[in-house]
């Protein structure tokens, strides 16, 4: 009993440790004062209306929104057949090109980022919107790819055969009998791969220009110069978002599994 006593007072100190500055940022958002502060004074809603006074926020979001679904988008086209690839086939070199689509999760994002400065901004001088666009495509296919292909992992592919030995072509077995079982990993990969591109900073810090900025990068310029509750209050929206998100992901990952059982 002590022991269990002991790991349960532990394990509340680690949820503690893990959620107090959430929940300090929670209260803070109600803060009625222009200074934020802890405990706040008085409560209020009025920096959540100040998030849509503040034209930089509107703009920089749809940016973000924008960049964000254009990039899934074309990692999808990519990802869905790449993860299909590995997940149905054995060939050479299968275990390289794994680790290449999976190296952008394991190189730091400070270093891809001036990466992409230097080459994707600097040696082709493209625009900053399409740069944005290579970038947030390359850091969310890792995601698409991953999670596709757990889903994958699931299916029996002896229906495809199936589908074949009765005159199906591979092209319209993939799209009728493939992809309809798959439809669950592929919506719980585009939310993980949205969430993780609208809230990237390390990769968009080195991507944006005069003029041009993200979501993200427009609330750290905000810090800079104010201290009032907005950020905290646009913080406590991104985690309830967040947090829906997260949670479609787990049911449609349930679902996924538990389909093919």
């Amino acid at each position: 009993m002590q022991k269990n006593r002991g790991l349960a007072f532990f394990t509340f100190l680690v949820f503690l440790f893990l959620l107090g500055p959430l929940l300090i940022i929670s209260v803070t958002s109600f803060e009625g004062g222009s200074v934020l502060k802890f405990p706040p004074e008085h409560l209020s809603f009025k920096w959540y209306l100040n998030i849509f006074d503040v034209q930089m926020f509107i703009s920089t979001f749809k940016t973000s929104i924008i960049v964000s679904l254009m990039g899934n988008l074309f990692a999808l086209v990519l990802g869905i057949p790449a993860a299909y690839a590995l997940s149905r086939f054995d060939f050479k070199g299968k275990k390289l090109l794994d680790a290449v689509f999976i190296s952008p999760l394991l190189i730091p994002g400070i270093v891809l980022g001036f990466s992409f400065l230097r080459y994707i901004v600097g040696a082709y001088q493209l625009p900053i919107y399409t740069a944005l666009f290579i970038g947030h495509t390359i850091i969310m296919l890792p995601f698409i790819i991953r999670v596709i292909s757990s889903s994958l992992s699931n299916f029996d592919f002896s229906i495809e055969e199936a589908a074949e030995s009765l005159g199906a072509s591979k092209v319209k077995t993939f799209f009728i009998v493939v992809l309809p079982n798959i439809k669950s990993g592929i919506m719980a990969a585009v939310m993980i791969a949205f969430l993780e591109s609208f809230n990237n900073v390390d990769i968009s810090v080195f991507m944006t220009g005069p003029g041009i900025s993200t979501f993200p990068i427009q609330m750290l310029t905000y810090v800079e110069n104010y201290f009032d509750p907005t950020i905290a209050a646009i913080s406590v929206l991104l985690m309830v978002i967040t947090a829906f998100f997260m949670f479609m992901v787990e049911r449609l990952m349930g679902l996924s599994y538990f389909t093919k059982r």
